[in-house]
């Protein structure tokens, strides 16, 4: 009998022992930056014509890994050796399959300050984000591990006289895996394990900006003694790869985390039938937002603006949950922008490997380009309070960025930047603070600052977002504490991290013997 789930505690990186063990597991991952990493078929490695590298943004000349450059023409033998061990995995007794992600969950907590160092390094997540990533992949497998044995259980049906009844959840077959770089191990992890542990094939494919993470979770499924052929393992672009993995008659269904304009081009090739498919693929998307956090005016602002400042400056702003806009009754936005604007400027910029730094590198040059392109256009639609300067250093380095007095229709309050950059825009009343909350496309994470019990319970009822926070930050969701996932181009509101999620990655059989 398993114990109850519990989310991972953190690392506390006050305690001397473990800021000397991150240290030392940074200086010998650091001994391993730019060595070749493998892809997997059958267990076998496999090779490709060409390679390419990731590299560590806080320092875009070092190489963190090299890695096959596999195209389309992978796809076929991919798909095909997940689907042969998909004829016996999915026979395999749900309780011994979720034994290996418990095996694996075991393995990253004994390697956690490593995983912790490949972030650091890969993506330019500090010390705490990085840990809460690993933390989180943790969470994923422990949870996912309990719910496929209670999907594999006896299920409740209404009894009929003279009949035996059962419904068993069975997987789908085979299934594509497209995770995104900026929770690299976290979510790779979470969709991977989901569909594994309900019986599924797998042909996973990291982001090219997060390929060492994705290596290593293959080390750890392969120690877990997940057997050979159940995940398929390469590398390469999008464009490519990644595309033909949609497109093949015999992906069964696709997880995919990113944006919301290659999730929209995912839906739709999925939705095409191909000659020789037998099934309507399933599309699991998780997709942009453009998340609010609304303070009203009877609020606390120092709660409500440290509240901001987490949300739209943890991990450079280069999460889907993250606050990029604010939304402030006018009765108190003055004080609360004050202490935005001050709380940002107190935030340290620089290389991820420093603890003392709060705030890391975005991820690549295309990234730095784009953000900065938006904070240019944010000096033409709104006021900066905060942020405009270089930071020194050869990383892609960006200053947490706040713009006040900007329109609702203003492109900075609208579209979706991926980066530490907040628009602050002032409502009359909280009818249309609401209002402003709800003016969007997306509908991810948005959260309530009030005192007033009404105008919370109205929040509840009309904000309209698939993960609301109240009187706390608007990022930060745990592992079956807070299903996570969102609403109209947020995508399809998968709630990753729920008792749900699995059902996504299984079909339901009804049985009935007369008697």
């Amino acid at each position: 009998m398993l114990p109850e789930y519990r989310p991972e505690t953190y690392v506390d990186f006050t305690v001397e022992s473990n800021r000397k063990a991150q240290e030392k597991a940074l200086q010998d991952v650091g001994r391993q930056l730019g060595r070749e990493f493998d892809n997997f078929i059958a267990g076998r490695k496999v090779r490709a014509k060409g390679t390419f590298t990731s590299i560590n943004p806080s320092d875009p000349s070092q190489v963190v890994g090299v890695f096959p450059e596999q195209g389309a023409d992978i796809v076929d033998s991919a798909i095909a050796a997940a689907t042969d061990a998909f004829r016996s995995w999915q026979h395999v007794d749900p309780v011994e399959r979720a034994a290996v992600l418990l095996r694996a969950a075991s393995i990253m907590r004994r390697r956690r300050f490593e995983l912790n160092a490949w972030e650091i390094y890969e993506t330019g997540k500090p010390w705490l984000e990085a840990d809460a990533d690993v933390a989180e992949a943790i969470d994923f497998c422990e949870f996912y591990a309990r719910e496929a044995i209670r999907y594999g259980g006896p299920q409740p049906l209404t009894p009929n006289p003279g009949e035996l009844l059962q419904l068993r959840y069975i997987p789908l077959g085979v299934g594509a895996i497209i995770p995104p770089w900026n929770f690299p191990l976290a979510i790779l992890c979470g969709m991977t394990s989901a569909a594994v542990v309900a019986g599924n094939g797998v042909v996973l494919k990291p982001s090219s900006d997060s390929a060492a993470m994705g290596a290593l979770f293959m080390e750890i499924l392969h120690e877990a003694g997940l057997p050979p052929g159940v995940v398929s393992f390469i590398t390469g672009p999008g464009r490519g790869a990644g595309e033909a993995m949609v497109q093949h008659p015999r992906t069964r269904f696709v997880a995919f985390t990113g944006s919301k304009e290659v999730g929209l081009q995912i839906n739709a090739e999925a939705a095409r039938a191909r000659e020789g498919q037998i099934w309507i693929k399933r599309a699991i998307l998780e997709m942009g937002g453009k998340d609010f956090i609304v303070v009203d005016e009877d609020a606390d602002p120092d709660q409500a603006a440290a509240g901001i400042v987490a949300s739209a400056f943890g991990f450079q702003g280069q999460k889907c949950s993250a606050c990029s806009r604010a939304i402030l009754h006018e009765k108190i936005h003055d004080a609360v922008l004050e202490r935005v604007a001050a709380g940002a400027k107190k935030l340290t910029v620089g290389p991820a490997r420093d603890l003392a730094n709060a705030m890391g590198p975005v991820i690549n040059e295309g990234a730095f380009k784009k953000i900065n392109d938006y904070i240019e256009t944010g000096r033409k639609e709104g006021r900066m309070v905060a942020g405009g300067e270089e930071v020194p250093g050869k990383g892609y380095f960006i200053h947490p960025t706040v713009f006040a007095d900007v329109k609702p229709e203003a492109r900075i309050a609208r579209e979706e930047i991926f980066g530490p950059v907040l628009a602050v825009l002032k409502a009359r009343d909280f009818n249309h603070a609401l209002d402003l909350a709800n003016d969007t496309e997306y509908g991810l994470t948005g959260a309530v600052y009030s005192r007033n019990r009404e105008h919370l319970a109205r929040a509840r009822r009309e904000a309209h977002a698939g993960n609301l926070y109240l009187n706390r930050k608007c990022t930060g969701a745990l592992v079956g504490v807070h299903p996570f996932g969102g609403f109209n181009m947020s995508g399809t509101d998968s709630k990753a991290g729920g008792r749900d999620y699995l059902m996504l990655f299984t079909q339901a059989k009804s049985i009935a013997e007369a008697l």
